[in-house]
Formats: C-alpha cells, structure tokens, sequence
C-alpha cells in the first residue's frame, strides 16, 4: 500500500474531520486511508464465499458518513472498526449463531458486539469484527427480522431526520422504531425458548402431549415473523408514500 498515513497523521486528520476544517491535502490524505482498507476487505468478502456465505457490503465508508461519525463519538479516527464492512442476512437465530462461530474460527483475530439483548436506539444484530491485513472490517450478521427493522429504520432516516437511526427524531417515528424492535425482539425470544426445548425434549423422554405442543409452535412461529414482517414493511411503505407526498 503506497502513500499509507501513519495511525499520527490518521488521527490529527480525525480531528480536522471534527471541525470542518478540510483542505485539499487532507482529502487526498483521508481518501488514502480509505483506499488502503481495500485488500482487507477483499480479503474477508473472498473467505465469506469460499465458506458458503454471500456478503453484501462497501469497502470503504464515504467522506460524510465518517465525518458524521467522528462527529458523533469520541473514538479517534484511527480506532473506527468500521471503516470497510460487509452484511450478511440469514434466515433466524439458529444460522446466525451458527454464521457467528464459522466466523470465529474462520479468522484468527475476532471482535463480538451482541446488539441482540441491549439493542442500540431499537437496532439489533450482531457485528463480527474481524482483522485482516493490519485493517479491521465489520461484518453485519443480521436474521431477516434484524435486517427488516433496520431498513425500516434507515428508510425513515434517510427521508424523515438522519438522527432518527441515533434516538433522534420525531417522537411518534421514535415510538414506532421501538415498539417494533421490541416486538421482534420477543418474537426471536420465542424462537429461541422454541429451539432449547426442542434441544430438551430430545435428550429427555419425550411425550406425546410435548410433542403435540412442540409440532404446534413450530407451526404457529413462521407465521408469526411473516405477520411481523409484512407489517414493517407496509408500515414503512405507508409512511414514507404519506412523506413523499407531503402529508
């Protein structure tokens, strides 16, 4: 990689970034350490695919979604982890946990971040953060409800208020966002319970009544996440027809 800035330079350019004060060197310079994310990223999207998972992603952040994150936290510009990222979208809870620990033995330096049980402003998902080539790149691994949510959420951000995706915006989109969340958030509890007593019933002996019981919820879940599917999705296309149209 040539014309690479040291971590230094990366970091007084972090605080240039903050205030505004950019000039046409300093653009050059944070175009360069953009651009040098891109082997790692490769790198980590070539290894998904050669492990059966098909990433959708960017290599690299653009210039004002980095200066609106230097803005909004207080990391240093040389510690953002999420520079260069990819997502991966599975079914439910049991394939991203099982994407997770193929990830973790897949790459030798791994960082977690669980958003499931303390999701951020409504978000949840979980981010594997992976070191490749001296850069780290982000990978997103979120189920279909996960994923549903969050384009909800960045939808309404990007036609409504951006801080909506941070706990800003109008009260009542705020209000939606959240009970959704929750929403889903119980639903995937369930699917969970669903799995372990499953898991249970298995080793211990089995009824004819559990397994009545079990048959049933197996049954009645799917459609409960495609009910909860199809309401954020026509919640978000009513909504964002009423603000296309001024209403």
């Amino acid at each position: 990689m040539t014309n690479v800035p040291s971590h230094t330079q990366v970091d007084r350019l972090g605080d240039r970034l903050r205030s505004g004060a950019l000039d046409e060197a300093d653009l050059t310079l944070l175009d360069n350490y953009r651009r040098s994310f891109g082997p790692a990223y490769e790198n980590v999207v070539e290894a998904l695919r050669e492990l059966g998972v098909q990433p959708t992603g960017r290599p690299a952040k653009s210039t004002p979604s980095l200066v609106a994150k230097m803005n909004r936290e207080t990391v240093r510009l040389s510690q953002v982890q999420d520079i260069a990222g990819c997502r991966v979208v599975v079914a439910d809870l049991e394939e991203q946990e099982r994407v997770m620990a193929t990830l973790g033995r897949a790459f030798a330096k791994v960082t977690v971040v669980d958003r499931r049980a303390s999701p951020t402003y409504g978000y949840r998902a979980v981010h594997v953060i992976v070191e490749v080539l001296d850069r780290t790149v982000e990978i997103q691994v979120r189920t279909m409800l996960q994923h549903t949510w969050a384009e909800l959420s960045e939808k309404l951000s990007d036609l409504v208020d951006p801080a909506i995706k941070y706990g800003g915006g109008p009260a009542h989109v705020k209000d939606l966002l959240l009970r959704s969340s929750s929403a889903l958030g119980l639903v995937e509890e369930g699917e969970r319970l669903l799995a372990e007593a499953s898991r249970v019933m298995e080793e211990e002996q089995e009824t004819e009544e559990t397994r009545q019981q079990l048959a049933a919820a197996r049954e009645h879940l799917p459609s409960l996440k495609e009910t909860l599917i199809a309401s954020l999705k026509a919640t978000a296309d009513s909504w964002i027809s009423d603000i296309r149209k001024g209403t």
